[in-house]
């Protein structure tokens, strides 16, 4: 497979007439997601990175072969890297129930600079009704009955915005299919009469590939814009120098930045000690980092004012130079505040730094931070060589 091209050269619109449900956690996703694809009578689109074999998984195969058995057409698209820790058992019940299942850029041996691109998006899409989006996979760490689940977020779209996130499929399928022998997921349900909509609140959908890093842009413009308050949760923050540039003027500005970011749980720790060597300059500028406490943050939440993404993109380089990623866009005081709400929750879970405590950190720390550093400058390096 080649290195992924455009999937989309024209924007997604701002489409009103939207409803927008923010789901905190396994025990609020899980279960709206599962009976969504109980209830699917025409088609289930689910793209997704990281699924594994476990609890989780068997829940969501069972109601994909069920919905496939009744009729439904079911459209399963899985990374091939993500999807490494799906038994071979589970994929042969998807295929046997007749699930059209494919995987994203299949890893080849001695290809390494192929195999770094990577779908990193997550939706469930049933009957061009309902899409379901977030950071999260499909795996037990995100179950409610692990004591240390992942703590993430997902968001639950009705309206217009459902039909671009069918196309935003449609166009990676293909992509990764490159002949006309797959199947063509079905075309969406029609937008709502006039007077019909689901909602009232304005969305965009807004993707990322390697060559247009929309989501990157349309973050910048906001943190560029914002006049009261920027707060961010990313499960894995390495931010551009433009990023990087755009959080301190706003906090020199007044402006009430804000970063929530994993704390002692997380399953990269390398990322995070190289995430933290930006600390110092951050706090000298004014912006606020907390460190959240209890599990591991892996949520993607960008809070500008009124102004919230939520999807599969966290603030680090290596998503916006190798993967494909997708975040929901929404203009809604009610979501922003509601969201807001949880950030304000997540807050006193963590551990806020101060710039005196910062700067007398130990040896010990320093040396993880420029260690794992000059690891993240040379593979953004390598990814400036790509085709």
């Amino acid at each position: 497979m080649q290195a992924p091209l455009p999937l989309n050269r024209k924007r997604f619109p701002w489409r009103g007439g939207n409803r927008f449900d923010l789901l905190v956690d396994g025990s609020h996703f899980f279960p709206a997601m599962l009976t969504a694809i109980k209830a699917a009578r025409r088609y289930i689109l689910l793209e997704m990175y990281l699924v594994e074999s476990g609890m989780i998984a068997s829940e969501f195969i069972d109601a994909l072969t069920s919905a496939a058995r009744r009729g439904a057409q079911v459209y399963v698209l899985l990374d091939d890297f993500g999807a490494r820790g799906l038994l071979p058992s589970d994929r042969q019940r998807l295929l046997d129930a007749g699930v059209h299942l494919a995987f994203y850029n299949p890893l080849h041996y001695g290809k390494l600079r192929r195999n770094l691109w990577r779908d990193h998006r997550k939706l469930l899409l049933v009957d061009g009704v309902v899409a379901y989006t977030g950071g999260a996979g499909i795996t037990d760490e995100f179950a409610p009955t692990e004591p240390l689940h992942w703590h993430d977020v997902m968001l639950a779209v009705r309206g217009p915005c459902v039909a671009d996130w069918h196309t935003a499929f449609e166009q990676v399928w293909h992509l990764n299919q490159g002949n006309s022998r797959n199947p063509t997921p079905p075309l969406p349900l029609p937008p709502p009469a006039a007077g019909a909509a689901p909602g009232h609140s304005a969305g965009r959908v807004t993707l990322n590939e390697p060559i247009r890093m929309e989501i990157k842009r349309s973050l910048l413009k906001r943190l560029r814009g914002a006049e009261r308050r920027i707060w961010i949760a990313s499960a894995y923050f390495i931010p551009s120098w433009k990023i990087r540039r755009a959080l301190y003027q706003a906090a020199r500005q007044g402006c009430d930045v804000r970063l929530l970011l994993p704390g002692p749980h997380t399953d990269h720790p390398g990322v995070r000690h190289a995430g933290r060597r930006y600390y110092t300059k951050l706090l000298a500028a004014g912006v606020r980092i907390f460190e959240y406490q209890p599990r591991f943050l892996h949520a993607k939440i960008l809070l500008c004012d009124t102004w919230v993404s939520i999807g599969s993109s966290n603030i680090d380089r290596w998503n916006f130079s190798w993967n494909l990623e997708a975040n929901q866009e929404v203009e809604d005081h009610a979501l922003a505040e509601q969201v807001a709400a949880l950030f304000e929750a997540d807050f006193t879970h963590s551990r806020e730094f101060l710039a005196g405590e910062w700067r007398q950190r130990s040896w010990r720390r320093r040396l993880q931070e420029r260690f794992w550093g000059f690891i993240e400058l040379w593979l953004e390096r390598l990814s400036q060589r790509r085709p």
